[in-house]
């Protein structure tokens, strides 16, 4: 097994076992970080998360002009983990349509924030 393949291994097991609330952090264009738990949130590929849009503000504003952000989460160990990358959005396309499937029906799901993994960290350890 590679190096890549284990680590993506590690952290699928990790998103599997996670606990609590999941923290979905962007970047305003003029820097003011803003932070929201994210209730409707899956793993899609090996290199890419969906956070449905049900309620959106700031997130949003942040979003469409382009921005960076983290998913972050803790594991039932306690271990922290951190996802860093883009954030393209969509309100149509594969993406979406997946969000569609598992997002509640009382939610509005209006769009879906599609982070592209570029670095990921437990603790202050970066796994790639």
């Amino acid at each position: 097994m590679n190096v890549l393949n284990e680590i993506s291994e590690n952290l699928q097991k990790a998103w599997n076992n996670r606990k609590g609330p999941i923290i979905f952090s962007t970047v305003s264009e003029q820097g003011m970080p803003n932070s929201i738990y994210a209730t409707c949130v899956s793993r899609y590929t090996e290199d890419k998360f969906l956070v449905a849009n049900n309620f959106f503000d700031k997130t949003l504003k942040n979003i469409l002009p382009g921005c960076k952000g983290t998913i972050l989460f803790i594991t039932e160990d306690e271990k922290a983990y951190q996802i860093k990358g883009i954030i393209n959005y969509y309100t149509s396309g594969e993406e979406f349509d997946d969000m569609k499937k598992w997002n509640p029906e009382k939610h509005p799901g209006h769009g879906v924030a599609v982070l592209q993994v570029e670095e990921a960290y437990t603790g202050a350890d970066k796994l790639f």
